[in-house]
């Protein structure tokens, strides 16, 4: 069979049809334009320019056109074709990165496409999730701290990689489809094993920001699983990037407890992950754990709230071969009905349900305001 690719977007449909139509005439496969796929020998729409001869109820032989439209087939004119000249800029051309702030903050910009937003054109909470990844992990690249895999020369040496143990997340205001968002990254020290990566969104257009956000990046043994110390030399360039500030999301103050009086659970069990949703790690990414926190939240506050700040701390890793139930703990005040809140608080868990003992894989708070437009009463 003849595979054809027309790379010039110009052709028209009567000149790429007649180019087929030739190269057909000439192919040593004469069943491609007979009735052996299951058609009526010579049942092929007749056209105007071209001229069908039946030679035999096998197939038709073709006689094409020396010109179309005052010009010679056969004879493409790829004077047509200006390799020099270049359309209008796609959505993609705007992925822009690059440090600041002598090599101390890096800068990436970001549209915000059609897959990554909701029913109400606002980008989802993973979403967000996702670019503060992606921005943390180009930051590292650009800085030489992740070489290979999640791990740079030196992590690599001594066989680690780069894990998140924690996120604290605020968002003032979704962006939405089409959106072009800038995100500052910088890092700074968390204790002596530990890096904190701050994140702002700002809105391109406007200059709000939307969101802040400070992940918390550990490095963990990739044969034991288990958290390691810093290599001296890994600490040692470490160093020389980081910014001495707090982190941007301030801690939150109320603990976590489910021994709480005005309290509502809600469950959902028999969580599996997809094989999809595992990372370079070998184990599933911190982001799908939000939807899996999700699962159990009431469908009442999913669509009538969203969420306005969230902490997660994350314990330990699972795989898809792992079966999971999700917790979520609904906290009112003095009894209050939750129809009658602008804000609703949440504490959510997440552990094995089979193959993990059911000890926790994370714990997490968020706080829900009314979305815009919405009423109380759920």
């Amino acid at each position: 069979m003849v595979l054809l690719q027309f790379r010039h977007k110009n052709l028209s449909a009567m000149t790429i049809m007649i180019t087929i139509a030739s190269i057909i005439m000439n192919s040593p496969y004469p069943h491609m334009i007979s009735g052996k796929f299951g058609r009526t020998p010579g049942a092929m729409h007749k056209h105007q320019n071209i001229k069908l001869k039946r030679t035999s109820s096998l197939g038709l032989q073709f006689k094409a056109p020396t010109k179309v439209n005052a010009t010679k087939v056969g004879a493409m004119d790829w004077s047509m074709v200006d390799p020099e000249k270049e359309g209008p800029n796609m959505v993609s051309d705007l992925v822009v990165e690059r440090m600041i702030q002598d090599g101390l903050i890096f800068q990436e910009k970001f549209c915000i496409r059609i897959y990554e937003v909701g029913p109400d054109q606002k980008a989802s909470v993973e979403t967000l999730m996702n670019h503060l990844l992606e921005t943390s992990i180009n930051h590292m690249k650009k800085t030489g701290f992740i070489h290979d895999g999640l791990g740079s020369e030196e992590i690599s040496m001594y066989n680690l990689t780069w894990v998140v143990a924690k996120i604290q997340m605020v968002v003032d205001r979704y962006p939405k489809w089409g959106d072009i968002v800038e995100i500052n990254n910088w890092k700074a020290a968390l204790g002596k094993n530990g890096v904190c990566c701050n994140l702002t969104f700002r809105d391109c257009k406007t200059g709000q920001i939307l969101v802040r956000a400070s992940s918390f990046w550990v490095i963990m043994n990739k044969k034991t699983r288990k958290l390691s110390r810093f290599p001296n030399e890994v600490r040692a360039k470490l160093e020389k990037f980081f910014v001495d500030k707090p982190p941007l999301v301030e801690q939150a103050t109320r603990t976590w407890s489910r021994s709480e009086d005005n309290i509502s659970e809600h469950i959902c069990k028999g969580l599996k992950p997809r094989r999809s949703d595992l990372d370079i790690n070998q184990h599933v990414n911190h982001v799908k754990y939000v939807g899996l926190i999700l699962e159990s939240v009431p469908k009442t506050i999913i669509e009538k709230y969203e969420i306005d700040s969230m902490t997660l701390d994350y314990y330990q890793e699972f795989t898809n071969d792992n079966i999971l139930q999700s917790f979520t703990y609904i906290l009112t005040n003095d009894n209050a009905k939750i129809s009658n809140c602008d804000i609703i608080d949440c504490q959510h868990l997440l552990q094995f349900e089979i193959g993990g003992g059911n000890s926790n894989i994370m714990k997490g708070m968020t706080r829900w305001r009314l979305k815009q437009g919405k009423k109380q009463g759920l």
